[in-house]
């Protein structure tokens, strides 16, 4: 008696997604009806407009410090050819030979923690592979390898990025307190900037921690939770930031453009920062 479920001719639409195989005899694409599509497009804008602005002030080389504030985006500062910095992060490793923007030489590693980030790859795979577009929604590829072949593989190396974004956090963190400096680099001064610095450094370290790296750094490879109750602890604190790992891995998104975006404001002369005292 047949069930419905068996192999159907090739009649039907073109295989693929949940659409192969033994899977129910359904000849529509998928039976949803609501706007499925929406929640990817608008991942897709999202990091797509966070993209094109990186891009644009990465490659722009200008209006990235104006005391005490620096750009995210451009710290440390590892180039010769970077604006000097009192007491800020210049480290010239790279000489004069370098000619290109210095924001280029210390994004790769921020950016490379949130593109391997596990968040992010569900995002961007959504939102700009369909793979799949949404639940219950077959993907257009007719095979799919994972993440064994390149370019994909590489993303297995999201560990060793995370020991890199650590210390970008921490050099974040120490621009964020020289904001607690005025134009005229003198201590005990809190301006707008300061404000917008803290709650970027704020996301950034929830976000940084939140990661599945580090949760399974902090309590993996135990046998016994019992022997180990401060990696325990640690291991139920991280875990918690780690339910909430899309909604900071967002949120830390926006903060670190509207801080570069304030320094460039500052820095271009749009407007000047407002002194809280």
């Amino acid at each position: 008696m047949a069930t419905g479920t068996e192999p159907q001719p090739k009649s039907g639409p073109a295989p693929g997604g949940v659409r192969d195989g033994t899977r129910a005899a359904i000849t529509a694409a998928h039976l949803r009806t609501d706007r499925w599509w929406l929640a990817p497009a608008a991942t897709a804008a999202g990091l797509l407009a966070f993209v094109v602005y990186s891009t644009w002030r990465a490659f722009a080389n200008t209006d990235y410090y104006q005391a005490p504030y620096v750009s995210p985006f451009y710290s440390p500062c590892l180039a010769e050819n970077c604006e000097p910095m009192r007491s800020g992060p210049n480290w010239e490793i790279f000489g004069s030979w370098w000619g290109l923007s210095p924001a280029l030489l210390i994004l790769i590693f921020p950016l490379g923690f949130r593109l391997t980030c596990y968040y992010y790859r569900k995002a961007y795979y959504r939102g700009f592979w369909a793979s799949p577009p949404a639940c219950a929604v077959a993907e257009p590829h007719k095979k799919y390898s994972g993440e064994t072949r390149f370019p994909l593989i590489l993303q297995n190396i999201h560990r060793y990025f995370f020991y890199a974004a650590v210390p970008v956090a921490c050099i974040l963190t120490y621009d964020t307190v020289l904001t607690f400096r005025d134009e005229h680099y003198e201590w005990g001064h809190m301006g707008l900037g300061t404000l917008v610095f803290l709650v970027n450094i704020v996301l950034i370290w929830a976000y940084t921690l939140s990661c599945h790296s580090c949760r399974h750094i902090v309590g993996g490879k135990l046998k016994h939770f019992s022997k180990h109750p401060v990696r325990y602890r640690m291991w139920q604190w991280v875990g918690k930031l780690n339910a909430r790992h899309m909604l900071l891995a967002w949120a830390s998104l926006v903060s670190v453009a509207l801080a570069d975006f304030y320094v460039y404001l500052i820095a271009s002369g749009a407007f000047d920062d407002p002194r809280l005292f």
